[in-house]
């Protein structure tokens, strides 16, 4: 029986989320399978991968062919570099304690390049809110400053119309008082 490790689909429409399983060949893509040794999101940045190394390991050194994505995600979360190693170790290049030091070197160096991407990126986040809210505080003023004009050109108006009513009062006012005004006048004599 040829086995195969590969992807199996969940997750609902336009969200896919992926088991890790250990398959007969022939087995359809969502059918039977064997074993599942991990789970593989990819809709995070970076995806999210859970591995149970060991058994990984085991099915890869017992001859399972993965898939192309499949041998991608082994590759990058060290399986390859470790039956590399173990091979190393067989043959009598080195002993299990430098294969395993020399894994941990890798594995180390593996993320802090991870560490130093997601804080790259989390700058960048932080820069392009910081041009945002710089933006919409430019936008703001120049609101502010739209309504502090209509405000003046309301007020303006306002302050003319009342001049205007004043200056009719006043016209239409000592024209009242001078009547009044001569007919005190010949009271007074």
């Amino acid at each position: 029986m040829a086995t195969k490790i590969r992807l199996q689909r969940g997750g609902r429409k336009g969200y896919a989320f992926y088991s890790i399983v250990i398959a007969d060949a022939r087995a359809p893509r969502d059918g039977k399978f064997t074993e599942k040794i991990g789970t593989y999101n990819p809709n995070t940045n970076p995806a999210t991968v859970s591995l149970n190394f060991d058994r990984a390991l085991y099915w890869v050194e017992t001859g399972a062919q993965p898939t192309d994505t499949v041998r991608n995600i082994l590759s990058r979360e060290g399986v390859y570099l470790m039956k590399h190693l173990k091979g190393g170790v067989k043959k009598g290049a080195f002993d299990e304690a430098t294969c395993q030091k020399k894994f941990d070197a890798w594995k180390a160096d593996k993320q802090k390049g991870l560490e130093k991407v997601a804080a790259e990126e989390a700058k960048a986040k932080k820069d392009a809110a910081a041009k945002e809210l710089a933006q919409e505080k430019k936008m703001n003023e120049e609101i502010a400053k739209k309504v502090a004009e209509k405000k003046a050109a309301a007020e303006a108006a306002k302050a003319e119309e009342e001049a205007a009513k004043a200056a009719e009062a006043a016209a239409e006012a000592p024209a009242e008082e001078a009547p009044a005004a001569e007919a005190e006048a010949p009271a007074a004599e």
